[in-house]
């Protein structure tokens, strides 16, 4: 395989994680019944860019289909990010109703809710049916399209270039990521700013968090990376932010390559600095998180097995993808992890993918009583732990697998 970004051929592995279906393909009764698509999950690290990747097996449209189940509303955590976010974004940058802001990937309108909410003109692209018809419904509107230079040139020339375009989350979900960026060069007017927000790879490694490793995620992002990214396709950075979400993120702010209306910070020459101290492009960086995924799949299982010798009852909590990478790894399957709880009702009554855990609502947890509850996003932590507090009445405890097997 040839890297995304550079076309170098790639040698260097980062981790395999055999063979999954896609992550946010889940399950319902009449579809128990058939077999799955299960492809193979491999990382692999370009030694000229420095861009992590996973090795191509499937196409976006099977990724991305017009069910994909996740809602990003539907965490209250990620919900008060977004809402500060565009708080922070008005300010900064003095937005207004004779602004136009725009969203890469807008989901179920989570973040254009506060946009519309301030009186500001705004537009969201979403390919996926399910999310984009909830957004809709909020009184948003939306392309339902890929990204891509090519809508990017169309939007444009409808008048709709922005003076914000936001990317929470997205670009490391694209195959053709020259082309996605080159579309922001496209769209953004020439005073105006993009930022795109992604989980650190730097955090992914050093942290162990290999169940962010999934077919949906074609990228893992450093900024060593992703400046060079911008930079060729359009785009120069201008000042970056270390984020808490997603177990560590950076935000990238970014303005039309050439432009001068924002000073370089010295933000980013310190997060460079930073990546390059701690050997992000060298190739001894990546050489043991094979290892460490594995002591954690073993880990887990070991604390399943034990937990049902002693009588004791497990429940998982989240049906989140980053869960099913750790469940399809490890070959847990419902003997020893009977249920999944998540607040979605898109996703109860359905099944995990690969695993084929039922995945039911809260009032389980109420009514069987668990002795354990496995947090599977481990991200949401704080905020599960809080919103399940009742558990410790009957003496319940909370576990987390990742980046090692925790009980509390």
């Amino acid at each position: 395989m040839k890297c995304r970004h550079c076309q170098a051929n790639l040698t260097l592995p980062l981790i395999d994680l055999g063979s999954a279906p896609p992550s946010n393909a889940y399950l319902n009764y009449q579809s128990l019944h058939g077999p799955e698509k299960w492809f193979p999950l491999r990382v692999l690290v370009c030694t000229e860019c420095w861009l992590v990747q996973t090795e191509d097996y499937t196409g976006a449209d099977e990724l991305f289909s017009a069910d994909y189940a996740y809602f990003s509303s539907f965490s209250t955590t990620w919900l008060k990010h977004t809402e500060q976010y565009v708080g922070d974004m008005v300010q900064r940058f003095a937005l207004d109703a004779n602004s136009h802001i725009v969203e890469v990937a807008a989901n179920d309108g989570y973040l254009l809710q506060y946009v519309k909410a301030r009186g500001i003109p705004c537009l969201g692209i979403e390919p996926t049916t399910s999310t984009a018809d909830v957004a809709r419904a909020s009184g948003i509107e939306i392309v339902e399209e890929f990204f891509s230079v090519k809508l990017a040139q169309q939007l444009a020339a409808r008048g709709k270039q922005a003076d914000l375009i936001v990317a929470n989350n997205v670009l490391a979900h694209v195959p053709d990521i020259n082309d996605f960026v080159s579309g922001f060069a496209v769209l953004l007017k020439s005073t105006g700013v993009s930022t795109f927000e992604f989980p650190h790879l730097l955090r992914l490694v050093t942290e162990n968090q290999f169940d962010t490793v999934y077919h949906e995620h074609y990228s893992y992002l450093s900024l060593t990376a992703v400046k060079r990214i911008l930079e060729r396709n359009g785009l120069s950075v201008f000042d970056v932010e270390e984020l808490s979400t997603h177990g560590g993120s950076l935000r990238v702010y970014a303005q039309q390559r050439g432009s001068a209306v924002h000073e370089t910070s010295q933000n980013v020459a310190k997060i460079l600095e930073c990546e390059s101290a701690a050997g992000i492009n060298t190739a001894s960086f990546y050489a043991n998180f094979q290892a460490k995924a594995n002591k954690v799949k073993n880990d887990l299982l070991m604390f399943l097995i034990e937990a049902q010798r002693a009588g004791k009852s497990v429940a998982g909590y989240g049906a989140a993808a980053k869960g099913n990478t750790l469940l399809n790894y490890a070959g847990v399957r419902p003997d020893l992890l009977p249920y999944v709880v998540d607040l979605n009702p898109s996703k109860q009554d359905k099944f995990l993918p690969g695993s084929r855990i039922p995945i039911v609502a809260e009032a389980h947890l109420i009514y069987n009583k668990p002795d354990y509850v496995l947090i599977l996003p481990w991200n949401l932590r704080t905020e599960v732990i809080w919103q399940l507090d009742y558990i410790r009445e009957w003496g319940g405890r909370f576990v987390v697998a990742v980046p090692s097997i925790n009980i509390e």
